[in-house]
């Protein structure tokens, strides 16, 4: 719950909320895994880790681009469902190779593409569920409780993934990731209850035309006065935060020595700030407005992540990422769910899908780019250098958050149509 009194959704909600926190506590546990591997099983460098995490996103990206038409004019949970199994399946053959002895660093990447495209198109078809499933004046509170749900799991996976990785090797955190993602399809599963097949448009049904829809989401996203803004802020602030994540990794575990129960403990405890924001955003919308929280939570992200640059070995290094990261993460804690509710509540219900879809393409192909061309830049010069660019530049995103309030629904929705 975000705040005030605990309202019930629904049993039907409390069944998809049940399948997203358990994948979200198997991604908790398995969070980092990759890197890890690739740093202390295959030996890689800062160049290799961070293409690993841009090479992955961008051919995900990639694959997932005609994927938004696909789940638009597709019942969601039966889409929500096989992207899980597929997810399933990719995480599941790392651990099999490693105790095969064969696991090599090709296998990490295209594991990386599966699950990236299998992300984008679970978040489109989720997205257009909940819209439907869940009131209007209840999205808030439903995003909060997925937030509050992704940083709890935060807090609890790393420290205990990392500890699972030191007593039983590198792959376990993996297989837990890859069960959540199966049992997350059951409670998709159990959900029950009808789903209406959406009908496909006339214009979608020529061959030219399904080519046309490729490009209907962000058409209609770079039409919106109230949805443009944010895009390209999301696409600068996701990639440069993201961009930081390998690059620590290679700092933290390689040349600081930190252990991985360190580097776990590091990213995790901050995260009770992300617990903390997502369950505060309903009450400081309800206080001082949608538009207001979202302008100032969205310009409290930007000052936190330059500090990552001065990072030392030992407690005080510990003691810096931490205070950083609990800057950044309350901050997010309170963004992301008023974000999520108000591109629901400026999207038509037939654009959804295809909406969420090129949002989540469009961020990761500019996380891919900003990941490897940060791992470039660090290999050039150091680690360190490339957080303090990334740091510095990430105090201009606030100036893409929109300055003006604008009213959700019919008007805008009416206009971009």
């Amino acid at each position: 719950m975000t705040g005030g009194r605990r309202r019930s959704l629904g049993r039907r909600f409390g069944w998809l909320w049940a399948a997203f926190a358990v994948s979200s506590y198997g991604s908790g546990l398995g969070f980092g895994a990759f890197p890890l591997i690739a740093v202390l099983v295959l030996h890689s460098g800062p160049a290799q880790v961070a293409a690993l995490s841009a090479a992955g996103r961008a051919a995900g990206a990639l694959l997932a681009v005609p994927l938004g038409p696909w789940v638009e004019f597709r019942r969601k949970r039966p889409v929500m469902i096989a992207t899980d199994l597929a997810r399933f399946t990719a995480m599941a053959s790392v651990p099999v190779a490693y105790a095969l002895g064969c696991l090599g660093f090709v296998q990490l990447l295209v594991v990386s593409v599966v699950v990236a495209a299998a992300n984008i198109a679970f978040k489109a078809a989720s997205g257009a569920y909940l819209k439907s499933l869940v009131p209007p004046q209840d999205l808030l509170i439903a995003n909060g409780r997925f937030e509050s749900t992704t940083w709890t799991s935060t807090v609890v996976g790393p420290p205990l993934g990392g500890a699972a990785i030191a007593l039983f090797g590198p792959a376990t955190t993996v297989i837990a990731d890859a069960v959540s993602y199966l049992l997350s399809a059951v409670g998709i599963r159990a959900i029950g209850g009808s789903e209406d097949r959406p009908s496909v448009p006339e214009r979608a049904t020529g061959a030219r035309a399904r080519v046309g829809e490729l490009l209907e989401g962000w058409r209609y996203v770079l039409a919106s006065s109230a949805l443009r803004p944010l895009f390209f802020n999301a696409m600068l602030s996701n990639g440069l935060i993201m961009a930081t994540e390998p690059l620590l990794a290679v700092l933290l575990l390689g040349r600081l020595g930190f252990a991985p129960w360190q580097y776990g403990l590091a990213f995790a405890a901050p995260c009770v700030g992300g617990l903390i924001g997502s369950r505060m955003a309903h009450r400081l919308v309800t206080r001082f407005g949608q538009h207001k929280v979202m302008l100032w939570a969205g310009a409290g992200r930007a000052v936190w992540l330059v500090g990552l640059a001065f990072v030392r070995p030992g407690v005080a290094g510990m003691a810096v990422v931490i205070v950083c990261q609990l800057g950044l993460v309350t901050c997010c804690g309170v963004f992301n769910p008023v974000l999520a509710t108000y591109r629901l509540a400026h999207t038509a219900p037939d654009r959804v899908a295809r909406t969420l879809s090129a949002w989540s393409v469009s961020t990761s192909a500019a996380i891919a780019a900003t990941t490897a061309l940060w791992g470039v830049l660090a290999s050039a010069t150091s680690p360190r250098t490339a957080l303090a660019l990334a740091g510095v530049l990430f105090l201009a995103t606030p100036l893409l958050l929109p300055r003006r309030e604008r009213a959700s629904g019919t008007a805008e929705v009416a206009a971009v149509r």
